[in-house]
């Protein structure tokens, strides 16, 4: 695939992933830890706030291409 067609959609799919991800993170925090003490909410944002960047990380690795001399 051409590097410049493997970027744009890595692009389109981290712009994706993330707002999909803040979205779930933020109706899964309202709904579930609306009467839950602060520390409980900062780790859960902690935790939740740095969980997209697996899958991105993924995405990221894919847009790089494969390594050279495979």
């Amino acid at each position: 695939m051409v590097p410049r067609l493997r970027s744009f959609i890595g692009t389109i799919l981290i712009i994706i992933l993330v707002i999909t991800y803040a979205l779930l993170a933020t109706t899964f925090a309202t709904l579930l830890l609306a009467t839950s003490p602060w520390w409980v909410h900062f780790l859960y944002f902690l935790i939740s706030g740095l969980l997209w960047i697996l899958p991105a990380m993924l995405i990221i690795k894919w847009m790089a291409g494969p390594k050279p001399g495979k």
